[in-house]
């Protein structure tokens, strides 16, 4: 059995319970068929209703109506017991046109590889080029464009680690997990974006680096204000500012 326990909390009015359960027995196929095989990190899921509680020692995933910084379709805190704890809207999803699905799909995913959010990947290209890139595994190919279905659900694709390996070639290896990317960080689906930072020019911190492409339609998540403000804000900021969350419906 997995070590980590990750209790999918059903907060939401706007979704019901069946429907995060069913999404919660998708999760789980997609953390341990696909996820694990890949990045070596596995998972037991625990569904817990509007009515319930999460068991002591898990980590969380809430789901609830509307997000509470603008723009942002879910963000990352620490639970009562100081543990990773992600949460997802899908209200706010809704009232997008997004499918709140594959976001919860995305905070999980993103939780399992980095639960600190510290991890960086360090990019000397030339003598000229140092850049440390987030070890995000779903912001680079987010889009709901390039979501994948597991029993019908929706679900966010993701990179493989050879994404954030930069001496393979362009089309060299599997980069992510429905194969559409073709070449390494900092390359991105449209839609999509990674953080980086320059460490030669303090002007340029942590900023997003999207797709030259121009968006290709309405299920693009890159119009949103501010939706960069939350794990990359999150990294800028020492752990004594981070949040402790609650359970509750939104």
């Amino acid at each position: 059995m997995p070590f980590i326990v990750v209790s999918v909390i059903n907060a939401s009015t706007c979704v019901t319970d069946a429907e995060v359960e069913a999404l919660t027995a998708a999760l789980q196929k997609q953390v341990s068929n696909d996820f694990a095989p890949a990045w070596g990190i596995d998972a037991t899921l625990v569904f817990v209703p509007t009515t319930g509680q999460p068991a002591p020692g898990s980590w969380w995933l809430t789901i609830q109506d509307n997000t509470d910084r603008a723009g942002v379709l879910g963000h990352h805190e620490l639970t009562p017991d100081g543990l990773p704890v992600g949460h997802a809207f899908a209200g706010t999803d809704k009232r997008y046109g997004l499918k709140w699905t594959v976001t919860v799909s995305h905070e999980l995913l993103e939780m399992l590889a980095d639960p600190d959010v510290n991890l960086t990947v360090f990019a000397h290209k030339d003598a000229t080029t140092h850049m440390l890139y987030s070890y995000e595994v779903c912001d680079p190919v987010e889009d709901d464009a390039f979501a994948y279905q597991i029993d019908g659900i929706d679900v966010c694709d993701f990179v493989y680690p050879a994404y954030f390996q930069t001496f393979r070639q362009p089309g060299s290896t599997r980069f992510d997990h429905i194969g559409k990317l073709n070449a390494p960080v900092p390359a991105v689906l449209p839609g999509g974006y990674i953080n980086g930072y320059d460490i030669l020019d303090p002007t340029k911190a942590w900023h997003p680096l999207t797709a030259a492409t121009v968006p290709h339609g309405p299920t693009d998540r890159s119009h949103l204000k501010d939706r960069f403000s939350s794990r990359r804000a999150r990294r800028s900021k020492p752990r004594s500012d981070w949040k402790h969350a609650t359970p509750t419906r939104s």
